[in-house]
């Protein structure tokens, strides 16, 4: 059993395709017997994977911060809900309550989430897998501007596969799982000084 946080969208004027694919994977989050981590709203795709969740039978935990409990509906049938001072604290909780994490479709906050996680993972904080799962495409200019990215030296080839995409639930999973039980990096945090260096051998 593992706690898989999703990071998705709370939005209601999304393509109902969206919300559906929350429902899906919050379903098969649950068949597999995880529990969730989410942003606690009950709107949205963000909405859809707790229900999911929970009509699996599985435990659902929701962060929100106060400033946004009247935005995004905070899930009132979630089974513990954390409120929080403000979006930092959030995301920590957020970050640190999970095994694994899961990006679906989702607009600036859910890409703040992922990059932030992203980025904790190429520098050693963290050796939780990273996973996209985008069907429908809405992230393949991001995918594409990380390739670019790669080949202008700006970010280094390992960093861009720190992340796995994935278009199918099962396989979004799957990569998921294999990382949660693969061995835990050894890896260090680089010191300053080395992550300076980093940057400077980056630039073209």
């Amino acid at each position: 059993m593992a706690r898989i946080c999703v990071f998705c969208a709370s939005s209601e004027r999304i393509d109902p395709v969206h919300v559906e694919l929350g429902y899906e994977v919050g379903r098969e989050i649950a068949r597999r017997g995880h529990d969730l981590v989410w942003g606690g709203a009950s709107v949205g795709t963000m909405g859809s994977v707790a229900r999911g969740v929970r009509d699996g039978g599985r435990h659902t935990l929701g962060v929100i911060p106060e400033v946004m409990l009247p935005m995004e509906v905070a899930d009132a049938a979630a089974d513990e809900l954390v409120v929080t001072v403000d979006m930092r604290e959030r995301k920590g909780r957020m970050d640190a309550s999970a095994d694994g994490f899961l990006a679906l479709p989702g607009g600036i906050g859910t890409l703040e989430e992922l990059l932030e996680i992203w980025v904790g993972a190429t520098i050693g904080l963290h050796a939780k897998p990273v996973v996209v799962l985008d069907p429908t495409g809405v992230y393949a200019p991001l995918h594409e501007l990380v390739e670019r990215l790669v080949g202008q030296g700006f970010v280094r080839p390992e960093a861009a596969r720190a992340v796995a995409w994935e278009r199918d639930v099962m396989e979004a999973l799957d990569a998921l799982e294999s990382g949660i039980e693969a061995p835990p990096l050894t890896r260090r945090p680089p010191s300053p000084a080395e992550a300076v260096e980093e940057i400077v051998e980056a630039e073209p």
